[in-house]
């Protein structure tokens, strides 16, 4: 019997989804844990990979035919038990390899980088002959697609020949900031005679001098160099005198540094009470329950969650409070943060990687209690949690779209499992999932009815688009609108619009022989954008020019046609020219910290208008704001997809909540050109209840979820014929396995049927209950792992948010 760890390495496929044996070496007998990262061999030759041990224990084998551990990348375990249970858990239920899902347990930078160097392996071979191959500097660090084919075929030459050898590097990105601190080793009494011995034009080391003598705390050096205006070499000239000492100590990227607010809990009314009550009662209990609170817009769910979070830290348990885009965070988290302080960690895109990596170490070290982030926060390392939190619980965003598919909902629900704690979901308009669970009592339904100001709901006005173009009305604007607007501007007030599309205009296309200009790698129009000048792709980012002439028929009569927000923005500068616009979208915030800039700008009213995509629709409280326009309502009707409707009335429920949400009444206008379709009329009146009924009705009709479950599977590949042919080998393969009750869809090219020159063809299967479907699934994605050679990609989500 001797000791070995079983390690998922770092290879993702089908035949490595399992744990290999390594043997333990002696100096690491005490020291490996499971959790840990470590660099283990694998396959033939000298490849280096990165493994997570996930195992350690004794087994009847041969030593000699185990290969070792070769190092640790920790001192210590980066992932806990109930992570390692829990990847388990995911790789099966999502369809993906266990690797993929303890990586995206972690920061980016924890991810490995991996790199391939030369090396000279027989003594008759000189460094010159090889360089005459490939020069010196490019024996690190190489990529043998980059080599000329006469370059590839000499190394494999010598490589067979035993004169060089391919060594393979594991690289551990992650790295703790480091920072220099100054002690001082001389007092007030030795100033004067130090200072009489230095020249009379060392000015700044006087002042370095000065400064030492008179200080007992230790500072940073950066904070020294900015206070003193020296340069480092002054400080290293004092430390080589000895007046000084320099300590390297590591020290936290803080996102939030700057943040100083303060709030205190707010008084709670009746059903903000009972709401509180219920929850806190299965923290104390320690009940794995799932509330839905399910609260108009302004009804205080926020100060819900802040008091459902104080609670659990009250009885020595953790928080873990999800938001769905990263446009959400900076308001949330200036209301967490003002509420709990230091025990706060931030975790989302808008971060750096440092940052991250920062934040995520905080929690695993037990010095944040409380998690504050976008989806993949829910995988936080963060221990005896006691409530867990999801806002705005219907966002789509909160799936994942690339492997592994997981919602984090689903993620959500199997930690409160496992820690015994509640799961609280939060929506004005819940997805009809978690409702139709409230309906059969699998969740708790908690009510928040009104507004907590006691303020009835926003007034909304559908406007007929139809009708207002035929009296000559703007494409963008109605008249009622622009009246709106310009009454805001005059009363200093502020307004929200909403467009959904981003860029300065849908499509052109030229009017005499009707040629649209589209993505030479997608099945998509590309978008004009007039601040870069440029025709982009949304879906792969192929950019162009923008033509002069129509390419197809050499005409110069080529039209804009649609619209974005960049047009908007110069509209309204037009017909506004005094007004202060702040335009937010993907094109206007990739820097990082744009969110937090443009919302800080209108909070503080530096803006009248805010104007943006659905970005702005959700969460954003801004006391100020009485009108909110929205200028397309059609634009997710128009979509093939069984959820069009209901993320319809979402959003313009959502966007509506943002007007009137203080002391000042508020007003809505919906622009449309389907003012009778059942999503906008109930919008207009937040009739959540009634919306359910009539949106179950028709799901129930077409046998779609909440009724049915779903499953979709996908195949890409460069030629639409292998996509079809693998689609409709699959289908072969699958329908003997699924009764009769279950519906298949396919083997069909998908809405958007080539994206990035790849060609997508989709079965999408609805059923109720079916057994065979996981094991028959699970072997077809094992089988397809030979296909990769012929550039097939086979996916698979279970419970896809669309089929587009």
């Amino acid at each position: 019997m001797i000791q070995v760890a079983k390690i998922i390495v770092d290879v993702p496929t089908m035949q490595t989804n399992s744990p290999y044996s390594y043997l333990i070496p002696k100096q690491l007998t005490n020291e490996l844990q499971v959790g840990m990262r470590v660099v283990v061999p694998f396959g033939n030759g000298n490849r280096k990979v990165q493994g997570f041990v996930v195992q350690i224990g004794m087994e009847e084998v041969d030593a000699d035919q185990l290969k070792s551990i070769e190092s640790l990348m920790d001192l210590e375990p980066v992932l806990n038990t109930e992570l390692i249970q829990l990847s388990r858990w995911l790789a099966d239920t999502t369809f993906s390899f266990q690797i993929t899902c303890l990586l995206t347990m972690l920061p980016n930078v924890m991810r490995a980088k991996y790199s391939k160097q030369l090396k000279i392996v027989d003594d008759q071979m000189s460094e010159e002959q090889l360089a005459d191959i490939l020069p010196s500097t490019q024996w690190q660090d190489f990529e043998t697609d980059t080599l000329s084919p006469l370059q590839q075929s000499e190394l494999s030459k010598l490589r067979k020949q035993g004169k060089i050898e391919i060594v393979y590097r594991v690289k551990n990105q992650a790295q703790t900031k480091q920072i220099f601190q100054i002690e001082s080793h001389i007092n007030a009494e030795q100033e004067s005679g130090i200072v009489d011995s230095l020249r009379k034009n060392a000015t700044k080391m006087r002042d370095l001098v000065h400064f030492l003598a008179n200080q007992s705390k230790i500072v940073s050096q950066t904070t020294l160099e900015k206070k003193l205006a020296i340069s480092s070499a002054t400080i290293k000239a004092g430390e080589a005198k000895g007046w000084l000492v320099r300590k390297k100590v590591e020290q936290y990227r803080d996102p939030y540094k700057e943040f100083k607010g303060k709030t205190t809990p707010l008084t709670l009314n009746q059903e903000q009470q009972t709401a509180l009550d219920e929850i806190s009662q299965s923290i104390e209990k320690s009940q794995a329950k799932t509330f839905l609170l399910e609260g108009v817009t302004g009804s205080g769910k926020t100060e819900v969650y802040l008091q459902t979070i104080a609670y659990a830290l009250a009885k020595g348990k953790t928080a873990i409070m999800l938001v769905p885009e990263i446009a959400l965070t900076p308001q949330m988290v200036t209301r967490v943060k003002g509420r709990f302080g230091k025990q706060v960690a931030v975790l989302h895109s808008g971060l750096s990687d440092g940052e991250k990596f920062d934040e995520w170490r905080r929690i695993k070290r037990h010095e944040a209690q409380v998690v504050v982030g976008a989806r993949s926060a829910i995988f936080a390392p963060i221990e005896n949690v006691g409530v867990i939190i999801i806002d705005e619980e219907h966002e789509t965003s909160y799936k994942q779209d690339d492997a592994p598919r997981y919602h984090a909902r689903n993620v959500a629900q199997w930690r409160s499992k496992f820690y015994n704690c509640p799961l609280v979901l939060g929506s004005a308009t819940p997805s009809l999932e978690s409702r139709a669970r409230s309906e059969r009592q699998v969740y708790q339904l908690l009510r928040l009815p009104n507004r907590i100001n006691g303020h009835p709901l926003p007034k909304v006005q559908i406007i007929d688009m139809r009708e207002e173009l035929q009296t000559g009305a703007d494409q963008n604007f109605s008249q009622p609108l622009l009246n709106a607007i310009d009454k805001r501007l005059n009363m200093q007030q502020q307004s929200i619009l909403m467009l959904n599309r981003r860029g300065y205009s849908s499509f052109i296309m030229c009017r005499d022989c009707g040629f649209v200009l589209k993505c030479p790698n997608c099945d998509i129009s590309l978008t004009l954008h007039m601040d870069s000048r440029s025709m982009k792709c949304h879906y792969c980012g192929h950019e162009e020019p923008i033509p002069k002439q129509c390419p197809n028929c050499h005409s110069r009569k080529i039209r804009y046609y649609g619209t974005g927000t960049e047009k908007v923005e110069q509209e309204l500068k037009t017909k506004f020219p005094s007004a202060r616009i702040l335009r937010m979208d993907v094109d206007t915030t990739r820097r990082k910290g744009a969110h937090e800039r443009i919302l800080r700008q209108f909070g503080e009213r530096r803006a009248d208008i805010l104007l943006g995509t659905q970005m702005i629709a959700k969460g954003l409280d801004f006391p100020n704001v009485t009108l909110v326009g929205v200028l397309n309502a059609d634009t997710a009707l128009e979509l093939p997809d069984f959820r069009s409707s209901e993320r319809t009335f979402q959003l313009l429920t959502q966007v509506s909540g943002r007007a009137g949400r203080a002391d000042k009444l508020g007003e809505v206008f919906v622009q449309t050109f389907n003012p009778d379709h059942y999503a906008i009329q109930l919008a207009k009146t937040q009739n959540y209840e009634n919306f359910f009924r009539k949106e179950m009705y028709i799901r129930h009709q077409g046998k779609y979820p909440p009724y049915y479950f779903t499953l979709q599977i996908t195949a890409a590949h460069k030629e639409e014929k292998m996509a079809a042919q693998k689609m409709f080998a699959v289908l072969k393969e699958l329908r003997p396995q699924l009764s009769a009750d279950a519906v298949v869809l396919g083997p069909t090219p998908k809405p958007i049927a080539r994206v990035k020159n790849k060609y997508y063809y989709q079965i999408v299967i609805k059923y109720k209950h079916e057994p065979n479907l996981h094991t028959a699934v699970t072997k077809i994605l094992q089988e397809s792992q030979s296909d990769y050679r012929q550039g097939i990609q086979l996916s698979i989500d279970a419970e896809p948010q669309s089929f587009m």
